[in-house]
């Protein structure tokens, strides 16, 4: 397994692997890779002949007051596991390599971007769109995989690649849970032992969430006040959102038809945790 720094270097290799027939599957991910991460990595070996995955931690994304400094990076256990899981190549550029001096070009969307993870996190989308369209740019990858924990971001690059006509398939991967039900995220470390078991809030409202619906309740907002009533139960938690909204479009719905996603951003002390479920 390699692990390169430049662009340049990622597209030789992927040029001469496209030379020899093979296929290429694409992970990217902002590192301290768990076993959400290998699972899309796992999925990626199965599929592809080649895997790349990328681990940058992408400035564009944060905002003023985010966790930038502070986002947990460990690249030299990342590479063991990556190359653990069979991976072939890992980008590790610095922000200097993907943004240069003058950098002015950016891709937004509307519609998707406005609710949700949107709604709190204003230009979150608008550097996920660009930074994802420039590493597809990079690696010209055949497939692209990402996690369903970040649902409205799996709909949002779906979106994006049917819109802009990008030649390759978007695989979502199921979200990976702790035992105890917690989602799989590195933000996960930064929880006291206290805030670890206080975060389970999060899976096990989701869980009364989806009772009602599967006993037969249609009524989004019924919905979304069970889960509330739970979280606010829990003195460490504090909500950003909860809101049942429409699959594709990830507009909030009154009434619950078709496929609906039953979305939250949760604080669990400083630290926000997101967590879905489709039905």
């Amino acid at each position: 397994m390699k692990l390169v720094k430049t662009i340049v270097e990622v597209r030789e290799q992927v040029k001469q692997w496209k030379k020899e027939g093979f296929t290429i599957g694409f992970v990217p991910t902002m590192g301290y890779l768990h076993e959400g991460h290998g699972s899309l990595i796992k999925k990626a070996r199965e599929n592809n002949d080649k895997v790349v995955v990328s681990i940058f931690v992408n400035p564009m994304q944060f905002g003023p007051s985010e966790d930038l400094e502070s986002y947990p990076r460990d690249i030299e256990k990342d590479s063991k596991y990556v190359e653990e899981l069979g991976g072939h190549l890992i980008f590790n550029p610095e922000p200097e390599e993907m943004y240069d001096d003058g950098f002015c070009s950016y891709v937004d969307m509307s519609v998707l971007t406005e609710e949700l993870c949107g709604l709190s996190r204003p230009t979150h989308f608008r550097g996920v769109c660009t930074v994802v369209n420039k590493l597809f740019n990079i690696v010209q990858p055949n497939n692209a995989y990402f996690g369903e924990k970040d649902a409205q971001q799996l709909a949002i690059i779906k979106r994006m690649v049917k819109d802009l006509n990008m030649d390759l398939q978007i695989v979502g991967c199921p979200i990976v849970r702790e035992e105890d039900g917690l989602a799989k995220s590195s933000r996960n470390t930064y929880l006291s032992e206290e805030e670890r078991k206080a975060a389970l809030v999060l899976s096990k409202s989701l869980k009364i969430g989806k009772e009602l619906l599967e006993s037969g309740c249609k009524d989004a907002g019924k919905v979304r006040d069970a889960i509330v009533e739970y979280i606010e139960k829990e003195p460490l938690a504090r909500i950003d959102y909860v809101k049942v909204v429409n699959a594709l479009t990830m507009q909030q719905v009154q009434d619950i038809k078709g496929e609906v996603l039953v979305a939250m951003a949760v604080y669990i002390g400083n630290t926000r945790l997101i967590d879905n479920f489709m039905y």
